[in-house]
């Protein structure tokens, strides 16, 4: 059974910062692309970003690029999504998923498996 587990999330002030990560079980983790999206409330989930099978090549959304670093420890099965210069449009529920594809895919169609979500909540 494949298991995406996230945590990490919490409250904070705009501006500040917050890493939230994913623990995964029961895949073959280094053979597999990471992604990040958020959902808003009465928004559509979005992509965030992405990491390659070995965490060379990162892949972000415009509107994070410079602010939001994805990295992965394939020997702790785990990824990570560090950010930085938090604003109150990053409030949302964020989710990990996991795609056998080579590249980094944008569309959540593409992903095979997803964690449950943890809360961010961005206060001005």
């Amino acid at each position: 059974q494949v298991l995406l587990v996230e945590s990490g999330g919490g409250l904070v002030q705009a501006g500040g910062s917050l890493s939230v990560s994913c623990a995964a079980s029961g895949l073959t983790f280094s053979r597999f692309t990471m992604g990040w999206f958020r959902q808003a409330p009465g928004k559509e989930r979005e992509f965030v970003g992405g990491i390659s099978w070995s965490g060379v090549f990162a892949y972000y959304a415009d509107s994070v690029k410079g602010r939001f670093t994805i990295y992965r420890d394939n020997a702790k099965t785990t990824v990570y999504l560090q950010m930085n210069s938090l604003k109150p449009e990053g409030t949302a529920v964020y989710y990990c998923a996991a795609d056998t594809a080579v590249i980094v895919k944008t569309d959540m169609g593409a992903y095979d498996y997803w964690g449950q979500g943890t809360q961010v909540t961005v206060s001005s």
